[in-house]
């Protein structure tokens, strides 16, 4: 039998894998805004969509790291001293 100190928090695994998910989300939709925006520099929204979608796509890098150290402190957390 496996001690309970052994185990998964499945609170904390399913908080990273809906993080990872947002982030995935956001990794398909900053790219998007992107190309929109890099189609037409002409138009008056060409600035705003510009930094909408580095904003976006930055935060996704972000939210990739934050779920992977989540989803890792979920299955290997610290002893408590």
């Amino acid at each position: 039998m496996m001690k309970e100190e052994n185990r998964t928090d499945k609170k904390k695994l399913f908080k990273g894998i809906k993080t990872m998910l947002f982030a995935l989300l956001s990794l398909f939709m900053g790219p998007i805004l992107l190309s929109f925006a890099f189609s037409q520099p002409d138009n008056k929204l060409y600035i705003p969509l510009l930094v909408i979608g580095c904003a976006i796509s930055a935060m996704a890098v972000i939210m990739m790291f934050k779920g992977i150290k989540t989803i890792m402190d979920s299955m290997f957390k610290k002893k408590k001293a």
